[in-house]
């Protein structure tokens, strides 16, 4: 006599799902993984404060809960095991000209100069990681960093484009003075006000 396939509710079904448990989850992506860590600063920082701080270097950070949008771009890399703080400080000394002085030094400054959206982003067009500006919020991708002029004050400020998007515009993950927040509306703010 036939015997009939055993039923998923049997012994097979326990064995499928204790192998796809076993399974190592799909490795996030370097952006996937500085996005998390731009998430997880939401709410964390909760004082905007662009005082000058004595840190330690390498590797030194201003306390979490009061930085500025250059501190969370700067903590995210961390969690990529990337230190902007010494690639920037070892840019500036081996070429501080390029760089815009913004700390009023006429010398690099390891506590201060990676906290600076104007450094940032030189190193970044430095190091080739820059990309043409668009009008087409499609040409951004989740982890971009971008640059703009905020709206009010025209200062420069920075963030981490989200993975989600309103409306096809991409959220921006960044520290401005009332706290850590996703920006539902970056496109926009950023058309008001000339990037960098």
């Amino acid at each position: 006599m036939p015997r009939s396939p055993p039923s998923l509710g049997s012994a097979v079904l326990p064995r499928v799902l204790a192998f796809l448990h076993a399974l190592p989850a799909a490795a996030q992506t370097p952006a996937e993984r500085l996005i998390d860590a731009a998430y997880a600063q939401v709410g964390v920082t909760r004082s905007y404060d662009p005082s000058y701080r004595r840190i330690a270097f390498p590797g030194g950070d201003v306390p979490l809960e009061s930085g500025v949008c250059s501190d969370m771009v700067v903590w995210a890399y961390r969690a990529l095991a990337i230190d902007r703080q010494r690639l920037v400080n070892d840019d500036m000394r081996r070429a501080f000209a390029a760089y815009p002085h913004l700390s009023g030094r006429g010398h690099a400054a390891a506590d201060i100069d990676h906290r600076r959206v104007g450094n940032l982003a030189t190193f970044c067009t430095r190091h080739g990681e820059t990309l043409p500006i668009s009008g087409d919020a499609k040409d951004y991708r989740p982890g971009d960093i971008v640059t703009w002029r905020s709206v009010p004050g025209n200062l420069a400020h920075i963030g981490i484009l989200a993975d989600r998007r309103i409306e096809d515009r991409p959220l921006v993950v960044h520290d401005t003075i009332a706290t850590s927040q996703r920006d539902p509306e970056p496109s926009r703010a950023a058309a008001r006000s000339p990037r960098t």
